[in-house]
């Protein structure tokens, strides 16, 4: 009995069965009705029980267990469960109670067991990354599988639970039960991206008056296709003396807490950089850095992209450490012509000048199995379709911002 013909004999999601006959790639990322159908079949767990919410155009949220561990060090459990290789190595410093408001401080390390579980087809894997306010924060979330040899990835066929990983490294947060910080996603067989397939999606995108890239005025604009994927140069040039081009993180600012939708004034946790007339930034070694794409981006629906968070070719710097787009961040029928990739940056090793214009990021194309039956934008709650230079969610913004 295939997963379709399980979740309609179930009567679960009845809406799946009006999208059978859709054809479907034989690789590629699943699409959000295919995730509901792996929930159907019990290949996805939660406890308690998975929710609408938590399901995404190509991913799902993933959230934080009652309880947590602080650790001495990050680890990957090669021969071990996670839990007993915190045991056996003696990395457990204490335990935390999530039920509760609990503070993970800035620096320290803890680990997570998160309330989804899975059980996993042998021709099916997926991938984590932090979810873009997570990013923003610099809070590094990693996820952990028992057994696994790499952060981040879950091997195809993988039976068990899953760990978040948490290091906030320049603020300190306050965190829950039930929070969601990363994201996973899942993918059938090996899909690559290549410079050919980049070549004819960004092709079919001009044929159907629509772009990969567009300009400042919200014109189609030829992509840099270069890597298997598109070169994306930095903006530090604004309009007017008043536009921020570039937010860098204060050291010991006041505590956030996740629950804080819209809540704080930037000016209490960033130093605003304006200038609209010079062309350089320097990035202090050890800083981090909000700053956004030159580009105005589209992801087609029925592909998702991914940004490459380090590039030596480039520099010495760490860009996006949530690098996940969905499915139709920034494209839309007129309304949406693009939408600027926000870029977490931190320079490594010595202190690194960029220039406006500079190439900074690689943007990858990833092939969906077939279009998702929900669509990145406003209409599920998204919160950057249109962003500008965009701080996380738990900032005020200017109106119109």
């Amino acid at each position: 009995m295939t997963i379709s013909e399980s979740s309609s004999k179930l009567g679960l999601f009845p809406e799946l069965q009006d999208r059978a006959q859709e054809p479907v790639r034989s690789e590629g990322m699943l699409p959000s009705q295919e995730i509901r159908e792996m929930i159907a079949s019990g290949q996805l767990r939660g406890f308690p029980d998975i929710t609408e919410q938590q399901i995404q155009p190509a991913s799902l949220d993933l959230r934080l267990g009652d309880v947590g561990y602080r650790v001495q060090a990050s680890f990957v459990p090669q021969h071990s469960t996670v839990e007993r290789g915190i045991a056996e190595a003696g990395l457990k410093m204490s335990a935390v109670d999530l039920t509760r408001t609990t503070v993970f401080e800035k620096g320290c390390v803890y680990i997570v067991p998160l309330l989804e579980e899975l059980d996993l087809p042998p021709e099916i894997s997926a991938r984590a990354n932090p979810k873009s306010s997570t990013g923003r924060l610099d809070i590094f979330t990693r996820l952990i599988t028992d057994y696994g040899v790499e952060f981040e990835k879950v091997r195809a066929g993988y039976k068990g639970r899953l760990y978040a990983e948490i290091a906030s490294r320049t603020f300190s947060i306050i965190v829950r039960a039930g929070m969601t910080l990363n994201q996973l996603r899942f993918l059938r067989g090996n899909p690559k991206p290549s410079d050919r397939a980049t070549t004819a999606l960004e092709r079919a995108a001009l044929e159907n008056e629509e772009a990969l890239v567009y300009g400042e005025a919200g014109s189609p604009a030829r992509a840099r296709i270069g890597k298997d994927s598109i070169m994306l140069s930095v903006n530090l040039q604004g309009v007017g003396a008043g536009e921020v081009v570039a937010y860098r993180a204060r050291k010991n600012a006041p505590v956030i807490d996740l629950a804080n939708i819209n809540h704080y004034d930037p000016e209490d946790f960033w130093d605003l950089r304006h200038d609209p007339g010079k062309r350089g930034l320097i990035l202090d070694t050890g800083d981090f850095y909000i700053l956004a794409s030159k580009e105005k981006v589209s992801v087609p629906p029925d592909w998702a992209a991914e940004m490459v968070s380090m590039d030596q070719d480039i520099g010495e710097f760490r860009i996006h450490y949530a690098g996940f787009f969905d499915p139709g961040f920034g494209h839309g029928s007129g309304d949406v012509r693009g939408t600027r990739a926000v870029l977490e940056v931190r320079a490594h090793e010595v202190p690194f000048r960029i220039e406006h214009g500079q190439i900074m990021g690689r943007l990858m194309y990833i092939p969906l199995r077939s279009r998702p039956d929900k669509i990145y934008g406003s209409n599920i709650g998204s919160n950057y379709q249109q962003q500008g230079l965009a701080l996380s969610k738990h900032f005020k913004r200017s109106p119109g911002k």
